[in-house]
């Protein structure tokens, strides 16, 4: 630490403004205050739940912030740590099971800190290439989890929403290429399933295309004959409009994966781009037990998956992977005078600026909090890790089917398990849900599917216990 550091200005030239930049005795305190805090927060045991306040409530309770003299960093860390923070919910909580949560390493927390205090910018090559290096190998882990070529490459970017847009924007300009001019002009199509996520929608308006959508199957899948139908039924000219076929493993509500091999084959008679939205399931590629239902994978031309979600990173970051990255730096690369240093750097044996493989230009390099938490503690640790959530969803769907007042609706294909409290209405659903987090019990809200209000639970955290569960469930009689 250093010491006999000044506290003011030492002239009446320099201003608060310009002092801001500088490591003084107020910032040394500070920096103790954030660093016993941050520590203080990993060793909970299991961190508050906690829950949100309403509007009216945070005014009262913290009022204005953002004054022309400022509150001092120790008084608006003691807002955040005591009120700011308890009204947000913890997503590390092992017993919270709604949407996806997320379970990060302490290693990967660490890092993240490290990440932030290091200041990187994460776009190029030139600015940042042992972050790149870093962040490459990550990748390159998971592109070996789906069989593809070494060759590959790809980018962390912020989500899925991001990653899904990005790989579409390259399956779009590839099937331009393939026009030859013929399609300039011509509105793109995707496929996908009913049961695909909303970003796959939201890529579609974002890029003023066209969706058609496969009806999934009874157990929520696009099946392959379901897809094969829904092609067959358009005509000529929209068989040609098709940019991409997106398959999902790993649906967000219900956590089964589309039939990848029809996918992929239909993909190559169509001669079209062929994505696979793995944002939340492609990190069971990690687990042997469950590894053979990704089968087609290996085919996809891109994929995603998000480390925040079952790979034990912190928020933000999703893994974009491209079969051929040359064609993404085609589609992606901005061109700016003052950006044409970049491309006329020598890269050496890297593939690309990682600028240059999505449609954002400024990023941090996100991905290194998870390259730090594999690097420390291997890629057996993560087998294990989601060998054990896979487990603790199989307890909890023979406890559901042991039940007499729950019914399991769906054998879990992952870690999503989807199930009825029978005779009740939405409005019980709910008020339960609102009961549980009130009480700093657990997070579990109601879903829907096929129009019925249902429960559903969702397991990445390997520090979940099924006594827990069990606990959830039995508050449900």
């Amino acid at each position: 630490m250093a010491t006999n550091l000044p506290s003011h200005p030492t002239s009446g030239n320099e201003s608060d403004g310009y002092w801001m930049h500088y490591h003084d005795q107020d910032s040394e305190k500070l920096a103790d205050a954030v660093i016993e805090y941050a520590l203080d927060r990993i060793r909970l045991d299991p961190p508050p739940l906690d829950g949100p306040k309403t509007l009216s409530q945070l005014q009262a309770l913290v009022g204005n912030t953002i004054t022309a003299e400022g509150l001092g960093g120790l008084r608006a860390l003691e807002i955040f740590t005591t009120q700011l923070s308890r009204a947000c919910i913890s997503v590390d909580h092992p017993s919270f099971l709604s949407f996806i949560p997320g379970a990060p390493t302490e290693s990967a927390v660490l890092f993240d800190l490290v990440l932030s205090a290091s200041n990187i910018y994460g776009g190029s090559w030139l600015e940042s290439s042992g972050a790149v290096y870093a962040e490459n190998q990550a990748l390159q882990w998971v592109a070996s989890l789906a069989n593809f070529p070494k060759t590959s490459s790809g980018v962390f970017v912020s989500g899925g929403t991001a990653g899904n847009l990005s790989a579409l924007i390259v399956a779009r300009w590839k099937w331009r290429q393939r026009g030859k001019g013929a399609y300039d002009r011509m509105r793109p199509l995707l496929v996908a399933s009913s049961g695909a996520h909303s970003s796959v929608a939201l890529a579609a308006n974002a890029m003023d295309a066209d969706i058609v959508r496969v009806t999934a199957d009874a157990q929520g899948r696009m099946s392959g004959a379901n897809l094969r139908q829904t092609i067959a039924n358009l005509d000529e000219q929209d068989r040609h409009r098709i940019c991409a076929i997106v398959a999902t493993s790993g649906t967000t509500n219900l956590g089964v994966i589309d039939d990848l091999v029809a996918a992929g084959e239909q993909a190559r008679v169509l001669s079209t781009w062929f994505h696979v939205d793995g944002a939340y399931g492609a990190a069971a590629l990690c687990a042997p037990s469950v590894r053979h239902l990704f089968i087609g994978i290996e085919r996809a031309d891109s994929f995603i998956v998000d480390p925040h979600k079952w790979l034990f990173g912190p928020f933000d970051c999703c893994a974009l992977i491209y079969r051929d990255p040359e064609t993404a730096r085609l589609a992606h690369t901005q061109r700016a005078e003052y950006l044409e240093v970049l491309q006329q750097h020598d890269l050496g044996d890297a593939l690309a600026n990682p600028s240059d493989m999505a449609h954002h230009l400024s990023r941090r390099a996100r991905g290194l909090p998870f390259w730090f938490s594999v690097a420390t503690h291997g890629t057996e640790a993560y087998e294990e890790a989601m060998e054990i959530t896979l487990q603790i969803t199989r307890e909890t769907a023979q406890l559901i089917k042991n039940s007499e007042y729950l019914e399991l609706l769906l054998e879990p294909e992952l870690s999503i398990v989807v199930f009825r409290r029978t005779g009740w209405s939405p409005d019980q659903y709910q008020q339960w849900s609102d009961k549980m987090l009130n009480e700093g019990r657990a997070f579990v809200v109601p879903t829907t599917w096929n129009g019925e209000t249902l429960l559903r639970l969702c397991f990445i955290n390997p520090r979940t216990t099924i006594e827990e569960v069990s606990d959830i469930l039995n508050s449900l009689n």
